[in-house]
C-alpha cells in the first residue's frame, strides 16, 4: 500500500474569503503539511488515572493556575509589546472590553424555554474578556465590570440543569473569573462564586458522574463540554473543596476518554466541523487547565489521534472560507483558539497557521498564541484527504487560490449524535462559488427534532441532500441505523477518487448501493452510483443548488449560473436518463411537518427513475470560465470496480 492509495476490502463573505484565501496562501508559502496519523487503530485499554488523593497532590495552590500562571501572563505582557500581532489583537479585545463595560449584566433568560446558553456563553465570554485584559493591564474598570457580571449570575435560581451544558458553560465562566481575578476578590466575593459553583455546578455533574449516566458515557460533544466545563470550577476550588473537586476530577479524566477515543485514528469528528469546534474548545481547555494547575494531564493528549485534530477544520474548509457542513451544522468559518495550543503541544505549524489568518480574536487566541508557533517550514500538505473512522474525503486542486475546485463527500454512520440521513452527500466549490450545498441544520425548537420526529423534517433526510433516494415514502429514506465506508481512496495528481458503499442505507430497496466520487485533472468532477434494486424501484438523484438551472432540449446537459461563473452538469449514464428541476421541497409521499424551513433560493437538479432495477448514474461537473466552451465535458464511464 503507498501513502497515495487506500483500498479496503470489507466494505460576511468578502472578508471571509480574503481571510481564507490569506490562510491557505500562508500554508503554501510556508508549505506546511500534515503529518502521518499518530497512530493507526484506536487503543485498546483505557488511560490509568491517579485516585484523587493523588490527583490533588500534583495541585499548583498558588492564583492563577487555570490555563496560566502569573509567570504566563508576564510573559504575554512581553509578547504584546514586541509582537505586532499580538499587539492588534490585544488592541481589538480593549474594544470589545468597552463595549462589555457599557452594557448591563446578563439575566437569567431561557427564550426557547429550554436552553439558558446563550446567556451562560455570554458570561463566558464576558468574563475571559476582562480577566484577561485585567491581568495585562491592570484597570479597575474591568474587576468592577466583571463583578457585577458575576454577582448576577450567581444569584440566578439555577443555572438550567437540564440541558445541562449550560451550567457547564457558566461554571466555566466562574472558574475563570475566580481563578484569574482571585486577588481582586474580598473574602466574601470569594465565597459567593465559590458557593455558587459548588451548588449550582459541581455537586450537580458528581450526582450524574456516580449514576454513571447522560452526558458521563456520551461518545460526543456533551461529555467534552459538561466534563471540561465543570472541571474547570474543580481545578479552580482543587485546595477549598478537596473531596468535591477530586472526586470529580478522577471521574472525568476517565470519562473524558470515551469521545477522544473518536479521534482514531485521523483526527476527525463524526458529527461534523462545526460540533468538531465545540467538542475540541473544551477538551482542549480541560487538558490545559489541568497541565498549568496540576502540571499534567495524565497522558489523555496523548490518545491515538487527538494529535490530528487540527487537520480536520483546514481540510474540511473549502476556497471560499465555506465547511463541508455535514450534521446539524453551518458552513461559516471555524475560528478556533484551540488550534493555537494544539499547535504548541504537537509542534504542528500549520493549526497556528490556519487560526492566525481566521482569528476575530478571541482572548484565548491572543493567550496561546506564539509567533514562533506558526512560523516553523515543513513539507507541502496534500490536496487530498481521507478520514477514516468519520468516513469523509475532501478534494480539492489548490490551497492557495480562491477560485480552486474544492469536494467534501462522505460515507459515515447516520447513527452519530447530530447526524442527518446523508450518506452518500457532497459539496462542490469552483471558481468562487459554491454550488452544490448542504442546507445544514433547521431550527433545533421544533417539535421532536432530537426526537421522534427527528427525521420526518427535510433538511435531515436523504432528499434534502445531495445523494440518491430509492422508493421514497414514510419516515426513513436511508436506514437511521446504517453505517456506510470508503472502500476505495486514491490521490493522484490527474486522478482522485474515492468510493463508497453505501448499502446499509439502502437494504430495504437494494442488494448493491455504491456512489463513487473522483477529481478529474484537478478540474471537473465526476459523480457515479451504482445499485442494484431487489425488484424494480423509483431512485432519485439529487443535487441541492443556489444557482440558476437552465435544461438542454434533450435534457442530458444542465447549465448552472451564478455571476459570471458557469457550471456544466452533464449526464453521461443511462443514455435514457433526463434531468429536471425540482424545488427543495418533500416529495409527495415524504412527511410534511409544519414549521420546517421552506429553503428559499435554492432548488435541485435531479434525475428520476421509474421501474428500474440496475442502474449506473454518471454526472459530470464541469466548471466553466467566461468564455470557456463545453468542448472538455467528456469522461469515459467505468464501472466503479475498476476506478
Amino acid at each position: 500500500m503507498t501513502r497515495s492509495t487506500i483500498n479496503v476490502s470489507d466494505g460576511t463573505m468578502r472578508m471571509r474569503t480574503r481571510m481564507h484565501r490569506l490562510v491557505f496562501t500562508v500554508l503554501a508559502i510556508m508549505g506546511i503539511a500534515g503529518q502521518p496519523s499518530s497512530g493507526a487503530e484506536p487503543q485498546s485499554s483505557p488511560i490509568p488515572v491517579p485516585e484523587p488523593n493523588a490527583i490533588l497532590a500534583r495541585l499548583q495552590p498558588e492564583h492563577p493556575r487555570l490555563l496560566a500562571t502569573t509567570k504566563d501572563f508576564t510573559r504575554l505582557k512581553q509578547q504584546i509589546a514586541t509582537n505586532a500581532q499580538a499587539k492588534a489583537w490585544h488592541d481589538a479585545l480593549q474594544r470589545d472590553a468597552e463595549k462589555i463595560l457599557a452594557d448591563p449584566p446578563s439575566r437569567y433568560e431561557i427564550p426557547d424555554g429550554l436552553r439558558l446558553l446563550a446567556t451562560s456563553r455570554r458570561v463566558l465570554q464576558r468574563i475571559q474578556t476582562l480577566g484577561l485584559l485585567y491581568r495585562l493591564d491592570g484597570d479597575r474598570r474591568y474587576i468592577e465590570r466583571a463583578w457585577k457580571e458575576l454577582d448576577a449570575a450567581a444569584s440566578f435560581p439555577d443555572w438550567n440543569p437540564r440541558h445541562f451544558l449550560d451550567t457547564a458553560e457558566m461554571t466555566h465562566a466562574f472558574a475563570i473569573g475566580y481563578d484569574w481575578l482571585f486577588d481582586a476578590w474580598s473574602p466574601d466575593e470569594r465565597a459567593t462564586l465559590r458557593t455558587a459553583m459548588v451548588e449550582k455546578g459541581i455537586k450537580l455533574a458528581l450526582k450524574i458522574h456516580r449514576n454513571k449516566s447522560g452526558w458521563t458515557r456520551a461518545r460526543h460533544n456533551w461529555n467534552q463540554v459538561c466534563n471540561g466545563g465543570i472541571g474547570m470550577g474543580a481545578l479552580a476550588l482543587a485546595d477549598v473543596e478537596p473531596e468535591l473537586a477530586g472526586e470529580f476530577l478522577h471521574s472525568a479524566s476517565e470519562s473524558l476518554q470515551i469521545p477522544m477515543a473518536e479521534f482514531a485514528p485521523d483526527g476527525a469528528w463524526s458529527e461534523g466541523p462545526g460540533y468538531w469546534n465545540y467538542a475540541t474548545s473544551y477538551n482542549v481547555t480541560f487538558l490545559a487547565a489541568m497541565e498549568t494547575a496540576l502540571g499534567t494531564d495524565f497522558g489523555l493528549s496523548a490518545m491515538p489521534g487527538f494529535a490530528d485534530a487540527g487537520m480536520f477544520p483546514i481540510h474540511l474548509t473549502g476556497p471560499l472560507g465555506r465547511t463541508f457542513n455535514y450534521a446539524d451544522g453551518g458552513d461559516g468559518t471555524i475560528r478556533a483558539p484551540q488550534m493555537f495550543w494544539l499547535a504548541r503541544r504537537f509542534s504542528r505549524p500549520e493549526y497556528a497557521a490556519y487560526q492566525r489568518a481566521v482569528a476575530a480574536p478571541h482572548p484565548l487566541d491572543l493567550l496561546w498564541f506564539t509567533a514562533a508557533s506558526s512560523a516553523q517550514p515543513a513539507t507541502m500538505m496534500p490536496l487530498n484527504k481521507y478520514f477514516r473512522g468519520a468516513e469523509v474525503v475532501t478534494f480539492r486542486s489548490a490551497w492557495d487560490n480562491r477560485n480552486a475546485v474544492f469536494v467534501g463527500f462522505k460515507a459515515g454512520d447516520n447513527k452519530v449524535n447530530h447526524s442527518h440521513l446523508d450518506l452518500g452527500t457532497f459539496v462542490l466549490d469552483a471558481l468562487g462559488v459554491r454550488w452544490a450545498l448542504d442546507l445544514g441544520a433547521d431550527n433545533y425548537n421544533l417539535p421532536g427534532y432530537f426526537g421522534v420526529q427527528r427525521r420526518t423534517y427535510y433538511r435531515l433526510r436523504a432528499e434534502g441532500h445531495n445523494t440518491i433516494v430509492i422508493n421514497p415514502g414514510g419516515e426513513l429514506d436511508q436506514a437511521a441505523s446504517a453505517v456506510g465506508r470508503m472502500i476505495k481512496f486514491e490521490s493522484k495528481p490527474d486522478r482522485a477518487v474515492a468510493v463508497a458503499d453505501l448499502t446499509a442505507a439502502y437494504a430495504r430497496s437494494a442488494s448493491r448501493a455504491q456512489r463513487g466520487v473522483a477529481l478529474l485533472k484537478q478540474k471537473q468532477v465526476l459523480v457515479q452510483d451504482e445499485v442494484e434494486a431487489a425488484k424494480p424501484a423509483v431512485i432519485f438523484w439529487f443535487m441541492h443548488t443556489a444557482a440558476q438551472i437552465t435544461l438542454s432540449p434533450d435534457g442530458t446537459l444542465a447549465t448552472l449560473t451564478q455571476g459570471k461563473a458557469r457550471l456544466l452538469a452533464r449526464l453521461l449514464s443511462p443514455g435514457s436518463a433526463r434531468f429536471e428541476i425540482m424545488k427543495a421541497e418533500p416529495l409527495p409521499d415524504s412527511p410534511h411537518p409544519e414549521r420546517q424551513a421552506t429553503n428559499e433560493g435554492v432548488r435541485k437538479l435531479a434525475v428520476h427513475f421509474v421501474n428500474v432495477e440496475t442502474v449506473r448514474v454518471a454526472v459530470l461537473l464541469t466548471p466553466l470560465r467566461e468564455g470557456e466552451t463545453d468542448a472538455d465535458a467528456q469522461a469515459e464511464v467505468w464501472p466503479l470496480a475498476k476506478w
